[in-house]
């Protein structure tokens, strides 16, 4: 399975759009997702707390099963810091955009960071134009 970067921004910005401090994972969401969220964690833009991984110790209310505590709450994320500056270089519509056929035209992939930087590049360059100041 491929990472897809406007999957990733997509969640990213449902997350940010949540009320709850920390997101849950439905029943429902379906594996191309769960994968994102995968490489999203590995990346340290979201955290994600599995209570099915809680190493065992007593808790009441929990079911065990081959040491490890088994809770009947779901998965949650949460963005990080990393995370929110990601979504904050990527989250303008025009400049996502930019980035996406910059990216194309160059190959077609990057790793996160340089995507964060290019994106940024063109927050720059919008700014520049629209205020004067240089950056």
């Amino acid at each position: 399975m491929k990472r897809d970067l406007d999957r990733i921004r997509e969640l990213l910005l449902e997350l940010e759009a949540s009320e709850a401090a920390e997101f849950e994972l439905k029943k429902t969401t379906c594996e191309f997702d769960r994968y994102q969220l995968e490489k999203m964690a590995e990346a340290g833009l979201i955290d994600v707390r599995d209570p099915a991984k809680v190493p065992v110790t007593f808790r009441p209310g929990a079911i065990y099963d081959h040491g490890l505590a088994k809770f009947h709450k779901p998965v949650t994320y949460k963005i990080t810091w990393a995370g929110h500056d990601y979504l904050d270089s990527v989250r303008d519509k025009g400049i996502w955009e930019k980035t996406k056929r910059a990216l194309v035209e160059t190959g077609g992939s990057a790793s996160l960071e340089v995507v964060k930087i290019l994106a940024i590049g063109f927050a720059k360059t919008k700014l520049s134009k629209h205020t004067g100041v240089e950056f």
